[in-house]
């Protein structure tokens, strides 16, 4: 479904992104993992238009994607969640999602009728979809850190993605949270067969999900394989931790 061949981006000389290599199959769970700085969220940036590559391929579903703009890299079938949540604070969970429902359905720009009225029933299956239901009429400016977290893949999963790339879901979550998250993360790709692609730093979190791990430093791919072989990496775990065995669990 996606491949970044050989990707590369610099800014004022600094090589964020060098010689970044990554697939993604249908259907797949992949991680992305890498100290601070390695290129990880930039790379995401690539991927979704955000930023313009220097250098190399980003091929989705057999199209050259590289820098086109990132509501048409949407329009294509790629959603993303952030680091940092960007909902609409004053609006109701319902609303959040209702907007990019509309979005996708090309409802936004009839300027004589409310929107209130379309696209109910895939909102609240969204809602549904994430666990969210109950919390449909909350303003999401009183929302748990967690809630805004998890609204946010909801807002994503109203373009219709078939890729959806998820930037640290767990960053910042309490235990009970980053639990809730990983069975949602789960129910995503199992039951609705959505194909993954996520960065991480629960590496307890990317081992138990991830089904293929790319590892990054300095902008480059050390290696994507399966969980297992990356553990054992003699590369990784020399680059990434310091000699040390990747979660062992």
């Amino acid at each position: 479904m996606l491949q970044v061949i050989d990707l590369g981006k610099s800014f004022d000389g600094f090589k964020a992104v060098d010689g970044a290599n990554l697939q993604v199959a249908p259907g797949e769970v992949v991680a992305v993992i890498g100290p601070n700085g390695a290129g990880k969220t930039t790379l995401f940036h690539l991927i979704t238009g955000q930023l313009k590559p220097d250098s190399g391929r980003i091929v989705f579903k057999g199209e050259d994607i590289a820098g086109l703009p990132p509501h048409r890299v949407c329009r294509r079938g790629i959603g993303r969640s952030y680091q940092v949540v960007n909902v609409f604070d004053r609006l109701s969970v319902f609303e959040n999602v209702q907007i990019s429902v509309l979005a996708q359905c090309r409802q936004t720009w009839n300027m004589f009728q409310s929107a209130s009225g379309f696209c109910m029933e895939k909102t609240k299956e969204i809602l549904a979809s994430v666990g969210l239901e109950d919390k449909a009429d909350n303003i999401c400016g009183t929302l748990s850190h967690g809630d805004r977290k998890v609204l946010e893949i909801a807002i994503a999963l109203g373009s219709r993605p078939e890729l959806l790339i998820l930037d640290e879901p767990t960053a910042g979550m309490s235990p009970e949270e980053t639990a809730t998250a990983l069975e949602l993360m789960k129910n995503l790709s199992r039951q609705l067969g959505l194909t993954l692609l996520f960065c991480e730093h629960d590496m307890e979190m990317v081992f138990a999900i991830a089904d293929r791990i790319m590892v990054m430093q300095q902008g480059h791919t050390i290696i994507q394989d399966t969980p297992e072989k990356v553990r054992l990496d003699p590369q990784v775990r020399e680059a990434y931790l310091g000699g040390a065995e990747v979660c062992s669990r």
